[in-house]
Formats: structure tokens, sequence, C-alpha cells
């Protein structure tokens, strides 16, 4: 697991987009398309917004979702509006290459097999993405992997539901497919994350976040995150 502080989340999105270009790029060339899944949260729009300006072969590039809220279409609950606003808004994507979780279904459980199939049928079988972009909960979840939640057991489904958290019931991808991933690209800003952080550098199994695979995986941290990280990480300009 590599570590990068940066001065603030400004700083933090811009880089995080600069590592998602470059591994576009190189996925690209390699196999001909780019598949990402994202999670929600504030500094991620930021990152994405960046992403949107960059000139891309975006209808070789695939989105999927890490999780999504059980809520209707138009709700500001929903990441999907925000991928809108942030990403699907300004650059061109093919429509047929976003990829939204069905969580206004009538059947969550077969729409979320009927994700996974997708994902299948995009990624291979298993379905392997070219990167997982993370965040980190306070109380140490990532994805809607959330302490305590049945869905953290989930290891022969690649999408599966959790319980209420937080008011919603969420659909989410499992660790299996997180750990299937080429690169995780944790994004983790604001001070209310230090000791979660800490948590997850010190691989405290008792938080969901440490159970994701450490290889491959890039954390991008903003100074008030890592304060609690020790003087020994380098801060990156």
């Amino acid at each position: 697991m590599q570590i990068e502080v940066h001065p603030d989340d400004d700083i933090v999105a811009r880089k995080a987009a600069s590592v998602i270009v470059a591994d576009l790029r190189s996925a690209v060339a390699a196999r001909g398309r780019f598949i990402m899944a994202v999670s929600g949260g504030r500094t991620p729009w930021q990152m994405l917004r960046v992403l949107a300006d960059e000139g891309l072969p975006w209808e070789r590039v695939h989105i999927f979702q890490v999780d999504e809220r059980v809520a209707p279409a138009d709700d500001p609950d929903r990441n999907l509006m925000h991928l809108r606003e942030s990403l699907l808004d300004y650059a061109p994507l093919p429509p047929g290459n976003i990829h939204a979780m069905p969580v206004d279904a009538a059947d969550l459980s077969l729409a979320a097999k009927q994700y996974a199939a997708t994902l299948r049928e995009i990624a291979g079988t298993p379905a392997v993405l070219d990167l997982a972009h993370l965040g980190l909960g306070p109380d140490g979840h990532t994805a809607s992997l959330v302490p305590g939640d049945p869905a953290l057991d989930v290891l022969d489904a690649d999408v599966t539901l959790s319980g209420p958290y937080q008011g919603r019931r969420r659909m989410t991808l499992t660790f299996p497919i997180i750990d299937r991933a080429r690169r995780i690209l944790w994004l983790v800003t604001g001070g209310e994350k230090a000791d979660a952080l800490a948590r997850l550098c010190n691989g405290d199994r008792s938080i969901p976040a440490s159970h994701v695979c450490r290889d491959h995986a890039l954390i991008l941290a903003d100074r008030a995150a890592a304060e609690r990280l020790g003087r020994n990480l380098k801060m990156e300009a």
C-alpha cells in the first residue's frame, strides 16, 4: 500500500485525476478499454470534474458505481446525481458506457445479480476492474461495507445489498471484486477521517476498510486526514 499526503483536498483531487488519466491511457493501449468504479463524496466529485476536462478516449471508458443508496432517481442522496453533475454532463461518454446501479428496481436482490452480470459482460469472468475508487468513513467503512453489516461476509457475489445505514439501504460492490481491481485508489480528506485512516494504514482488522486488499492500493490523503500517521510520511507538493 502506497500513501501520499498532500496539502489540501483540491490537490488530492487533481492528483487522483492524474493517476486515473495515466491508468486509463495505459489500459486502453493494452486492452482497448478502461473500466472504473467510482464512489461518492465531495473530493471525488472534484476529481471527476477535473477528469471531465481531459481530452481522453471516452468512447473506450466504462463507468460503474461502487455503491448507491436505495432512493428515487431524482433524490439528491443518490451518488448518480453528483456523478452526472461532475462528469457525465461534461465528458462525451456514450450512454451505453454508463452503468448505474439499478436501485429503483422492484426486486433489489434480482437487480444486484443483474448488475453483477453486467460487470461480467463488460469486465470478464470474474469481473476485473481497471480501477476501483474508494472513500473512507469516520467509522471505518468503505463502499457501503459498514461495521456489523451482513454484506461484509458476502464472498460469493460481486454485488450485494446492505442493511439500513444512515437511513438508507445500499447496493454495493463486495470485497472480492474490489480486491481484484488492477488499482485501488483511496481518496481520504478531512480531519474527521484521521482516526479511521490511521487504523486503515495500521491494518486494524476491526474496521471494514482494512479488509480491502492492500496490493495495488494507493491512498491519497490531505494533511488533515493524515494528522495521526506520524511525521515520517513525506508531504507531496
